[in-house]
């Protein structure tokens, strides 16, 4: 699907006291910037922002920043942020692919993955974001203790999600659903997305994975 350019987003994710201009310079002074020693969380490809905002107003004391690539999309984050104007919270429009560019190392706490695109074309693999070469990028910004967490209503891309971590020499599963509403414990607060109320509405299952590093 192409998406709908809207005009002046650009100019807008420019000015927004929200959106991050040129992150790259807060490499390794992340928390600085922000003004506290909080953890930091991401979300990587945050979409409209509803699951990244949903979760800071629940938690106050965790730092949050959402990335999109996309200005048309990031947009519409924007404009909900300035109704709620939640203080935890910024965004970055940026390719995740410049992510060791952004963060040092560990510097991250805890990175979420929410119904990413497929990519679903072999050749494309490695720009799955649940792809070996991107669980090299985490790896190199996240903190030792720090997880991955993956949902998604895409069953070809979870099983290659899957395959890819029980592959690595440096991630294992800490858990994984392929039903994840019927599931007790990983639902246990799930906060869902637009597009999980969406997809699950229509009777499709949500899965989901936790993943982290392996100690030496």
């Amino acid at each position: 699907m192409r998406l709908r350019n809207i005009p002046g987003a650009d100019a807008v994710i420019a000015e927004s006291p929200y959106c991050i201009q040129n992150p790259e310079s807060n490499k390794g002074n992340w928390n600085a910037f922000i003004g506290n020693d909080n953890p930091i969380h991401i979300e990587i490809g945050m979409g409209k922002g509803r699951f990244l905002m949903d979760l800071a107003a629940a938690n106050p004391d965790i730092n949050y920043i959402g990335i999109e690539r996309y200005t048309s999309v990031l947009l519409r984050a924007v404009q909900k942020m300035q109704e709620l104007q939640l203080p935890n919270v910024h965004f970055l429009c940026i390719d995740a692919a410049t992510l060791p560019e952004i963060f040092e190392k560990g510097e991250v706490a805890q990175i979420y993955l929410n119904f990413s695109d497929p990519w679903p074309k072999d050749r494309h693999s490695k720009r799955r974001l649940t792809s070996h070469v991107f669980l090299d990028r985490y790896d190199s910004i996240l903190a030792p203790e720090g997880h991955l967490e993956f949902k998604t209503d895409n069953r070809g891309l979870f099983d290659f999600s899957l395959e890819e971590i029980e592959n690595s020499s440096t991630w294992y599963l800490v858990a994984h659903t392929f039903d994840l509403h019927h599931d007790a414990r990983m639902n246990q607060g799930n906060i869902m997305t637009e597009y999980e109320e969406k997809f699950s509405s229509l009777g499709n299952p949500i899965c989901k994975l936790i993943a982290a590093r392996k100690t030496s």
